[in-house]
């Protein structure tokens, strides 16, 4: 399965993409921002996507608004320093499948994609 990182953070793209390598996820494709986000999901389709909140251009928001009309399947986790509990009600509204708050431990990042998955699989 391929899994899309949208971060504007390389660095916090490389954790993530550690993270993905010890569950075997290998086939990642990223994006710096929401703008290059829906161009490249388009392209690539990814089964799983990795959304930052805060980035330049389009933030996390504004591309789930965009990338929610065309598609409804696709499991969106935010990942995000954005705690605030009426963020993430607002992000779920939008239809994000799940939630990480940064810094996360890879164990908690793990967890939450594996739990992603399984829902997805079991709708």
């Amino acid at each position: 399965m391929k899994v899309m990182l949208v971060d504007d953070s390389r660095t916090m793209r490389n954790i993530e993409k550690n993270i993905l390598a010890q569950l075997g996820y290998t086939d990642i494709c990223e994006a710096a921002d929401g703008l290059e986000a829906l161009s490249v999901a388009a392209a690539e389709k990814p089964g799983l996507i990795l959304l930052d909140w805060n980035m330049p251009n389009m933030d996390g928001m504004g591309f789930i608004q965009q990338f929610r009309q065309t598609d409804k399947t696709t499991p969106i986790m935010m990942v995000t320093t954005e705690a605030e509990k009426r963020r993430v009600v607002e992000a779920i509204k939008a239809g994000v499948n799940n939630y990480v708050v940064k810094p996360f431990t890879p164990e908690v990042l793990c967890g939450r994609i594996q739990e992603t998955l399984s829902k997805q699989d079991a709708a």
